[in-house]
């Protein structure tokens, strides 16, 4: 059986041959068998069909030195037919009760700016000043540092600009077309903190923060057009392809160490974007940005990262940070479990602050 260290080998010899395999749209590590950790580690890979020409080019598995010897270890491959994965910048209309205004504003309901609608991940905290954390294209209109208002609810749910504003866009990690990504991240600023409760819809109180979580660990969430939904986290440290259409003129960019979480039913659909992952005691986990064309997959990242970013807490009633993290396995060293971001790494995730006022003469457009 190979060990998840031979596995995150085996996987940084298959991204330098990602070009060679056409169709292959992510790369991560799992479980062999799919269930547990019994079978051991291996490779998962993401296609976009099960055609005979995609499978012919990816391999069955991958030859990578031991870890215990000096022998070669053989780790599984693992094919996933996915489909292709994308933003979901276009928003259907939902039967959820997730879509209507609701003041203070909560994690778990649409936000967004006129014309686009997401879902407000989590009420945060820098000091006493309140947040709301959700997806960069959810509360940032192009991937830049212009103005852009925050609605509640978001402009397809039918908020409007001026009368359905509690805030603006305040930082934003900046996605880029040519690099690695980490996260689709951005947070608004209220135009008053009592605009912003430190609750979650349908679960009630985010305690804190988990530093890491493993494969195979059940997750929950509620989202603007899933509601309250499960997922067991299929995959970690995946590479993978994501589609954001014409926003931003991105195109399709590729994130770096991204987690896979799955389930018979839809998980992440259209206005799901920036909904917020939390264990069933309640702390959060991930954040949820993206997700398969049927929406039975979750692409997300550790939510402690867009924390460490943005230099803030879980918010609580009284303003201040919340518990920082719950009591979590080690996770130096322990190559199935994520992990909280460097110093180094921290230095490269290119966040920025977004302007504080309109620009006079410049026309509101709607995505």
């Amino acid at each position: 059986m190979a060990t998840f260290r031979e596995a995150l080998l085996a996987k940084k010899h298959l991204l330098k041959r990602w070009k060679r395999m056409p169709g292959v749209l992510g790369i991560g590590i799992g479980y062999a068998n799919g269930k547990n950790k019994k079978g051991g580690a291996c490779i998962v890979m993401y296609t976009i069909n099960a055609s005979a020409a995609v499978k012919k080019k990816c391999p069955s598995c991958v030859l990578v030195k031991s870890q215990a010897a000096t022998a070669h270890v053989s780790v599984p491959v693992r094919t996933v037919t996915s489909g292709r994965c994308h933003c979901h910048p276009a928003v259907r209309p939902s039967a959820t009760n997730y879509r209507s205004r609701i003041r203070p504003v909560i994690a778990g309901y649409s936000i967004g700016y006129p014309g686009a609608s997401g879902t407000a991940g989590l009420i945060v905290s820098r000091g006493a000043q309140r947040f709301v954390l959700s997806n960069n294209h959810v509360l940032n209109r192009n991937n830049t540092s212009g103005y852009t208002e925050t609605i509640q609810p978001g402009g397809a749910d039918g908020g409007r600009s001026g009368s359905d504003r509690i805030g603006r866009l305040y930082q934003y990690i900046r996605l880029r077309r040519d690099a690695g990504n980490r996260m689709d991240a951005a947070i608004s600023i209220p135009t008053s903190n009592r605009l912003l409760a430190p609750r979650y819809a349908t679960v009630g109180r985010v305690p804190g923060v988990i530093r890491s979580y493993g494969i195979g660990r059940r997750l929950k969430k509620v989202g603007r057009s899933s509601g309250l939904a499960w997922g067991t986290v299929e995959s970690i440290h995946t590479d993978i392809d994501v589609s954001y259409g014409n926003y931003g003129g991105l195109g399709t960019i590729r994130f770096q160490n991204q987690t896979v979480i799955r389930s018979t039913v839809p998980i992440s659909l259209p206005g799901d974007s920036g909904s917020v992952w939390l264990t069933a005691g309640n702390y959060a986990a991930a954040v949820n940005f993206a997700g398969s064309a049927n929406g039975r997959l979750s692409i997300s990242y550790p939510v402690i990262w867009a924390l460490q970013a943005f230099g803030v807490g879980i918010a609580r009633s009284a303003g201040s940070f919340g518990k920082s993290v719950a009591k979590a396995k080690k996770v130096r060293g322990n190559n199935a479990r994520t992990r909280p971001l460097t110093t180094k790494e921290l230095k490269r995730i290119p966040t920025k602050k977004a302007a504080t006022k309109r620009q006079p003469g410049k026309k509101k457009t709607n995505r």
